[in-house]
């Protein structure tokens, strides 16, 4: 005699799967990639005051060609240096003549301070590499982060991170980053 063996309901099997495929999408989160986040300047105006316009002296230049040679104020220089380097031209901390100018402002925290009107310039040639794009724009920015950090333990003991929105917005203004990237050449050069 054949024995029965019973058999497993599946109906509702699809359903199941689908709802669980369905928490899933719902409860699961996924890593966006950000790209480098810069505030891009105004539109210029048709007619530009000579006193809006920036002087030589209040520009850092820096340069990458299609091999990733580093050029910094027409000088071959090595990425190890550009952040210490952008440090001392942005911060200028004894009013050199060959860096940039400054000016007094009534900044929140501070009174009366002298602000760098430095830019730094960063042009790459069209066949610079990513990395090499990368680690540039890296060390800029790390020169800013540093200057403001160094500043916000001064005065408030705290790194520019921990502090509140009104006394990074003080610290800003103090150093504003102003990186200003041309548009690349086409030729391998610089």
């Amino acid at each position: 005699m054949a024995r029965n063996i019973p058999e497993i309901p599946t109906a509702s099997m699809a359903d199941i799967a689908f709802m669980l495929l369905i928490f899933f999408l719902v409860a699961t989160t996924m890593d966006v990639d950000s790209g480098i986040s810069r505030v891009l300047p105004p539109m210029p105006e048709d007619e530009v005051d000579d006193d809006q316009q920036i002087r030589e002296r209040n520009i850092f230049t820096v340069r990458v060609n299609a091999q990733d040679m580093l050029l910094v104020e027409g000088q071959l220089e090595d990425i190890r240096n550009l952040r210490d380097r952008a440090k001392e031209f942005i911060a200028n901390p004894n009013d050199e003549e060959h860096l940039p100018e400054k000016v007094i402002e009534e900044v929140e925290y501070f009174g009366e301070v002298p602000i760098s009107r430095q830019v730094i310039s960063l042009q790459n040639a069209r066949g610079t590499s990513y990395g090499m794009y990368i680690k540039v724009q890296n060390e800029l920015t790390a020169a800013y982060n540093e200057l403001r950090d160094e500043l916000s333990m001064d005065r408030f003991g705290r790194v520019y991170d921990r502090l509140d929105s009104d006394q990074q917005s003080a610290v800003r203004t103090i150093f504003p980053m102003r990186i200003s990237e041309a548009e690349p050449r086409r030729v391998g050069g610089n």
